[in-house]
């Protein structure tokens, strides 16, 4: 089931995303999840979209940033009523690592000069079934357990429904933030006011409410007109008639319906009520 814009929690990844855009709360995050110091950090980009060839996948970042030294990506991830393996965890991180390594190593520099990276997965549910806390992963020799890769990357997955016990104290506040809002310390208390300011913020209450159009429904009506029409501008037009929509309900006050798009009875009701084919 959608959101409306303003049940949105930190545990959502849009919300977590804005609510991180504030460098010294996303330093002081991610020097909570990996307890060690982290660089000041150059920007912190929500949402960040990449897409480097016109056919290739694109894939958009929760919340990606750098220091002098790595480079972050931190994703807030729910199961959203799949199964885990259906979110293919694993190769996602593989694919938004080489994402962030393609962005920063621009043609003519040297492999050198990549920094370290860390993809960060916080989890509402345990991504593996082991019932650790955490999973750290690093590329290590099968012949020589040993023997470390070190190509400086790192992914992290978070379990934020491990059992309290099994929590390094250091994470207990973020995972019991995360898992049912409740503040009890300093951290969790600056991200609650984050979010609550994000809540209030307009544009980014049209933003949420214009990237439901990506909901994999709707996308699917845009590409089925596409085909039908037996052109790919059917689908460009699609979609641009649903930017059309959008607009058109958030100034006839009909705004608290776009979250309801993905009954379908609700959207047709919509097209009809303002002219959209």
């Amino acid at each position: 089931m959608v959101k409306r814009y303003e049940e949105l929690t930190i545990s959502d990844d849009f919300m977590f995303g804005k609510a991180m855009g504030d460098k010294v709360l996303c330093r002081d995050v991610l020097e909570r999840l990996l307890e060690e110091k982290v660089g000041e950090l150059e920007d912190v980009q929500p949402q960040r979209e990449f897409r480097y060839t016109s056919c290739g996948k694109p894939v958009r970042l929760d919340m990606y940033t750098r220091d002098k030294k790595r480079m972050y990506d931190a994703e807030m991830q729910n199961l959203n009523h799949q199964p885990v393996e259906k979110l293919e965890l694993p190769k996602r991180s593989r694919f938004y690592q080489s994402t962030m390594d393609t962005d920063h190593l621009s043609k003519g520099k040297s492999y050198r000069e990549l920094p370290e990276g860390r993809v960060l997965f916080l989890c509402t549910f345990d991504p593996f079934g082991r019932g650790y806390a955490k999973y750290s992963f690093q590329n290590l020799c099968k012949e020589d357990r040993e023997l470390y890769l070190k190509d400086g990357t790192e992914k992290i997955f978070y379990n934020c429904a491990a059992e309290p016990e099994k929590v390094p104290e250091n994470l207990r506040e973020l995972y019991d933030y995360i898992r049912t809002g409740k503040v009890e310390g300093d951290l969790s208390r600056r991200i609650d006011e984050a979010v609550r300011m994000a809540r209030k913020n307009e544009e980014w209450r049209s933003e949420y409410m214009k990237e439901l159009l990506h909901d994999d429904d709707v996308r699917e009506e845009g590409r089925a007109e596409g085909r039908a029409e037996g052109r790919a501008e059917g689908r460009e037009e699609g979609e641009g008639q649903l930017v059309k929509l959008i607009n058109s309900m958030i100034a006839g006050g009909d705004g608290d319906k776009i979250a309801l798009f993905g009954e379908t009875e609700i959207l047709k009701t919509m097209k009809k009520k303002y002219g959209i084919n």
